[in-house]
C-alpha cells in the first residue's frame, strides 16, 4: 500500500473545556473520494476545520504528502494543495462569474495587472467541464443557487488541490447536476485528486465513495471500504446500536405506522390541476393514515403539496374535507382548515434566518396568540417551551437566531410550527433531507407520534425506506398526475421503482 497522501491521528480538540474531538483519526489515500459521515456533533466539521488552519489541535499530528505539517489558517491550507467547498457558498454574488472563479487566484500580466483573457478562458474551461451553459460576464447571484453551487465546486477544483473538500455538495443540486458532479468528481479520482466527501444522503455515499470514516461522539469509531458495508451498518456504527437492533425496529422510526388506519378521510382531492406541472391529482387520506406520494423529478409532487396547501390556485378540480367541498385559496385559509405544510425548501421556504428560535415556531400561529394586534407573550413562550422540549431541540434559549442551529435543529423547529397549530391534515415534503441519521429518527418518531393520535399524513419522500416502511399507501405520480396507488405492507422497492418508471402497478 503507498503511503496516504493525508493521515491525521490522535487529533483532540476542546472549547471551553468541553471535548469536541477525542483521539480522532483520518487517513485518506490519492485518488480516492473518502466520505466523513455522523451525526450533527460528531465532530466532523471542527476535524475539517482543524485540517485546513481554521482551529488549531489541542494534540495530534497531521501528515500531508509523507510529512508532518501545522496549519495556521485557510490560506496555508490552499497553498498546500488542501481546498474546500463549504456548504454555505463563500463566493460573492455581486461580481461576475469570471471574477468568482478566479478570485484570490487572478492571473497577472507581466505588469500585474489583472489578465483578464487568461481569467475568461479558464473561466469557460471550468464551466465546459461541468456542462454549464452560461454568460460568464453576469454577476454570479443572478442565477440560480444550484448554478452557485457548481461555480463554486468548479473554482476549487480549478484549483489543481491535491485533496477537495466538499460539504454537502448536492444539497441545492437536481438528480442532472448530481450526476455531472459525479462525473467530475471521478476526472479528478482519475488524476489522483483525493476527494474528502461529507453528505447526509446514504445513497450517494454508496455510489460515488470508495472508503468511509465514521465519527461518533468526537471519536473514530470505525473506518472501512464502503464495499464491505451495507447501509444497515453505516447508520449502526453511527447510531451506537447493533444492526440486529435496528433491522428489527425498521430503517425508519415510522415502521409502527403502517398498523391498519380506521379513521374516515379527512381530506379528498378529485382531479386537482393547477399551471404548475400538476395536470390531475386524485388521492384521500384517512385520519391516523400516512400516504406517500412517490415520483420521479419533475413528475409533480411538490405541486401537488402546493395546491393542496392553496399555495397555487386549482384550473381544475375540487379538495373535500370531511366529505365537503372546501375552497382552500390561500395558505392562510388552509391554515383556518387544519392543514399545515413543511416544505422540502427550508432555507427558502421554511426558516426566516434572522428571527429567532421562537419567532419561527410561532409564525403560523401567530393570528391565535394575538389580540387586537398584541401577542400573548407569556403564551407564545410557554407554546415554545412545550416544543423545544417535546422534540428534543438543541438550542441555548428560544430567542437564538435560528440560523445558528444546525439542519437537523433548523428542521424540528419548522416541525414544531406546524404541530403547534394542531393540524388534521400535515403535508410533509422531504420532512428528513438533509439532516443526520439521528436527527432523522428523531424526526419520524415525531411524524409517528402524531399519526398515532390521528392526524392524517401526506408524505414525500425520495427515500424508498421512509414510503415502504411507514405509508399506509403511496400513491405514485408521473408527469403530473396520480397513476396508482399501492397498498402496504408489502410494497417492494422493486414494485416502487417499477411503478415510477412504467406509472402502474408491478
Amino acid at each position: 500500500m503507498t503511503e496516504p497522501l493525508l493521515q491525521m491521528t490522535g487529533i483532540t480538540k476542546a472549547f471551553g473545556g468541553v471535548p469536541a474531538l477525542s483521539d480522532a483519526a483520518l487517513t485518506i489515500h490519492a485518488g480516492e473520494v473518502h466520505s466523513l459521515v455522523g451525526q450533527n456533533g460528531a465532530g466532523k466539521s471542527t476535524l475539517i476545520k482543524i485540517l485546513t488552519g481554521v482551529y488549531r489541535r489541542d494534540a495530534g499530528t497531521v501528515r500531508w504528502q509523507g510529512r508532518e505539517i501545522d496549519l495556521k489558517s485557510p490560506r496555508e491550507a490552499q497553498e498546500a494543495g488542501i481546498a474546500t467547498i463549504y456548504q454555505e457558498l463563500t463566493l460573492v454574488p455581486q461580481r461576475t462569474v469570471i471574477e468568482n472563479i478566479v478570485l484570490g487566484y487572478e492571473p497577472k500580466t507581466r505588469f500585474g495587472m489583472i489578465d483578464w483573457r487568461v481569467a475568461e478562458a479558464r473561466t469557460r474551461d471550468v464551466l465546459s467541464r461541468f456542462g454549464i451553459d452560461l454568460d460568464p460576464h453576469r454577476a454570479l447571484g443572478s442565477y440560480p443557487t444550484a448554478i452557485q453551487q457548481l461555480v463554486a465546486i468548479g473554482r476549487a477544483a480549478s484549483m489543481d488541490a491535491r485533496l477537495l473538500i466538499m460539504d454537502e455538495p448536492t444539497s441545492s443540486l437536481d438528480e442532472r447536476e448530481v450526476e455531472v458532479l459525479f462525473g467530475v468528481i471521478r476526472q479528478l479520482k482519475s488524476q489522483g485528486t483525493a476527494v474528502i466527501y461529507v453528505s447526509h444522503f446514504l445513497d450517494e455515499l454508496f455510489e460515488i465513495c470508495d472508503g468511509v470514516t465514521i465519527l461518533r461522539d468526537g471519536r473514530t469509531v470505525g473506518a472501512a471500504r464502503i464495499a464491505d458495508l451495507t447501509k444497515l451498518d453505516l447508520i449502526a456504527a453511527m447510531l451506537g446500536r447493533s444492526a440486529e437492533d435496528i433491522r428489527r425496529a425498521g430503517m425508519t422510526e415510522l415502521a409502527a405506522s403502517t398498523t391498519p388506519a380506521g379513521g374516515s378521510p379527512v381530506i379528498e382531492a378529485e382531479g386537482l390541476a393547477t399551471d404548475r406541472r400538476l395536470r390531475r391529482l386524485d388521492l384521500s387520506v384517512r385520519a391516523g393514515q400516512i400516504v406517500g406520494l412517490a415520483g420521479l423529478l419533475e413528475s409533480g409532487r411538490t405541486e401537488a403539496a402546493r395546491a393542496l396547501f392553496g399555495m397555487d390556485a386549482l384550473t381544475a378540480g375540487q379538495i373535500l374535507l370531511d366529505g365537503q367541498p372546501a375552497a382552500i385559496a390561500s395558505p392562510r385559509a388552509a391554515i383556518a382548515a387544519g392543514i399545515g405544510f413543511l416544505s422540502e425548501d427550508r432555507k427558502t421556504e421554511g426558516i426566516i434566518p434572522d428571527l429567532s428560535v421562537r419567532e419561527n415556531l410561532t409564525l403560523a400561529l401567530l393570528p391565535r396568540l394575538s389580540r387586537m394586534g398584541v401577542i400573548d407573550e407569556a403564551r407564545e413562550r410557554s407554546i415554545v417551551e412545550h416544543f423545544i422540549r417535546a422534540l428534543g431541540i438543541k438550542t441555548a434559549h428560544m430567542d437564538q437566531p435560528i440560523r445558528e442551529l444546525s439542519g437537523g435543529n433548523q428542521q424540528k423547529v419548522l416541525l414544531g410550527r406546524w404541530l403547534a397549530i394542531e393540524p388534521r391534515f400535515l403535508i410533509l415534503d422531504e420532512p428528513t433531507r438533509g439532516v443526520d441519521v439521528g436527527a432523522k429518527r428523531e424526526i419520524q418518531a415525531i411524524i409517528r407520534e402524531r399519526v398515532e393520535q390521528g392526524c392524517a399524513v401526506l408524505l414525500i419522500s425520495s427515500e424508498f425506506e421512509e414510503l415502504i416502511e411507514g405509508a399506509h399507501d403511496i400513491v405514485v405520480m408521473q408527469e403530473g398526475r396520480s397513476v396508482t396507488r399501492l397498498s402496504n405492507p408489502g410494497v417492494t422497492e422493486d414494485q416502487l421503482i417499477h411503478a415510477m418508471a412504467a406509472g402502474g402497478a408491478a
